[in-house]
């Protein structure tokens, strides 16, 4: 019989499953593993595990039967049938009362099947989501906990332990919500990394082809930025980006093939914005120019036949440079508040109470898309826990207000010169389109009703009336019915 003495199991021994293995033995907790391929746990004991507390299973019997009751099993395995079927194969091994987390990348909509499914076999599960890559993983990842709250206080000290801390002490994981809303807030997290990734590529597309700056002179300017108020771990990589040599001593990133690979967060988002009405524009601008960037042997065809300009920026640099800085900052704003506006309505329509503030502070450190920036929202919903857009935000609006000259002008240079910028682009549209007062969407209505009698609302009428108008005289008199705005 194996002696029951572990704090909690790890299945999947990938680089951030061995990774939060190690951070968790680093914290004090003693840490059993196990991997299909049961080689791989031989091997990690024998080389990364050395000389640490971590105790290696050979079979999931023996992984289930070395943990101290309640037993806590977190699977590391790639998102999709694999956590099914794993689940399938640990689930009989346990007790009620015992704890299953999944702290891969799950579909939301997966993780509340699970949790209700295994509820029903009085199985606690939470789906988290886990942020940080390696190097969070192995020293601090930003931890986003949804599913069973009745396991969160049997995971919260190893949880909040092992997480990324802020400045205060604070841990980057707290409690999201019940069923998918960790994996949720995970999804919209990618989202928003998605954005900020392409935001980033846009600004240095326009400094690189419209001034021609080098990669050493970019890395200049990205280190600077990470001085002041862009400052963050994007940013800030990219600076190293920029000063990583070759074997020939040449830029390494001017030799790497412009095609974006993906893995399915970022269209989460974009699909789940559609099925909820929220214009999340940006981020899924972010996704299709990773579409696009893919389509790499139909754009070298294309750029033979097609033409546009292929100018430079004429005038002052320094004025172009922080032109751009600051239409990379609006953006930015713009892309946090269509993530925002996300989540309030994913809580209102699942029943989640999200703590708005606690999601910033948790990505706040650990997380890829940790920044300075990230404090400034948490201020706000500090300030006003029922604020209902970033936007309105004293902070944030006055930046968009004193920024906005600047955005325009570097847009507009965009155009002239010819560097598609569809985040930059579409942030500046949505913040035009947000702020008017009155949309074209009247002749939008009245085309619906035209051809399809879908009825409109007036403006000297109160809302909630709908009307038909027989357009040609030979139409009828009867609506198809109201429209869902």
């Amino acid at each position: 019989m194996v002696n029951a003495s572990c704090d909690i199991g790890l299945i999947g021994l990938a680089v951030m499953g061995q990774n939060l293995v190690l951070n968790m033995n680093d914290h004090g907790y003693k840490v059993a593993v196990f991997n299909r391929t049961v080689s791989k746990v031989d091997d990690f004991i024998n080389n990364e595990a050395k000389g640490t507390a971590v105790v290696g299973a050979h079979s999931v019997e023996e992984l289930v039967q070395a943990l101290k009751k309640p037993r806590r099993v977190m699977l590391m395995v790639k998102a999709g049938p694999t956590v099914d079927s794993m689940i399938d194969l640990v689930a009989p091994h346990l007790e009620p009362g015992d704890i299953l987390i999944d702290g891969g990348n799950s579909h939301y909509p997966d993780t509340t099947r699970r949790t209700q499914a295994l509820a029903e076999k009085g199985l606690l599960y939470i789906g988290t989501g886990v942020s940080g890559g390696e190097e969070g993983a192995r020293h601090g990842p930003s931890i986003m906990p949804g599913g069973n709250p009745a396991a969160w206080p049997h995971v919260k000290e190893i949880f909040q332990s092992i997480a990324a801390k802020v400045a205060d002490g604070s841990p980057c994981c707290d409690w999201v919500g019940e069923n998918g809303a960790g994996h949720y807030v995970k999804m919209v997290h990618n989202g928003i990394e998605y954005g900020d990734m392409q935001l980033i590529c846009e600004a240095y597309h326009l400094l690189a082809q419209g001034l021609g700056l080098s990669a050493d002179e970019l890395h200049e300017v990205f280190a600077e930025w990470n001085q002041g108020e862009l400052d963050s771990y994007l940013i800030e990589i990219t600076a190293d980006i920029f000063a990583k040599k070759d074997e020939d001593g040449s830029p390494l990133i001017d030799k790497i093939l412009d095609t974006a690979g993906q893995k399915g967060t970022g269209k989460w988002t974009g699909i789940s914005s559609l099925e909820l009405g929220v214009p999340v524009t940006l981020i899924g601008e972010a996704v299709y120019a990773r579409c696009l960037s893919a389509m790499k042997d139909e754009r070298v065809t294309a750029a033979a036949v097609l033409k546009g300009p292929a100018g430079t920026v004429s005038g002052d640099r320094a004025t172009f440079v922080e032109d751009v800085r600051r239409a990379l900052y609006c953006s930015k704003i713009i892309s946090y508040a269509q993530g925002y506006m996300l989540l309030r309505e994913a809580a209102r329509e699942h029943k989640w109470n999200l703590n708005f503030g606690g999601i910033a502070l948790m990505w706040r450190g650990g997380c890829i898309i940790r920044s300075r920036f990230l404090g400034k929202i948490k201020e706000a919903f500090d300030k006003n826990p029922q604020l209902s857009n970033l936007l309105l935000d004293d902070f944030f609006h006055t930046v968009l207000n004193d920024y906005q000259s600047s955005w325009r002008r570097a847009l507009g240079k965009a155009i002239e010169i010819g560097v598609p910028t569809p985040a930059f682009s579409t942030a500046l549209a949505f913040y035009d389109g947000f702020r008017a007062a009155r949309l074209p969407a009247n002749l939008l209505q009245a085309q619906r009703d035209y051809f399809g009698a879908h009825t409109y609302e007036r403006i000297d009428r109160p809302r909630g009336e709908f009307f038909h108008t027989n357009w040609t005289g030979h139409g009828g008199r009867v609506a198809s019915g109201t429209y869902n705005v």
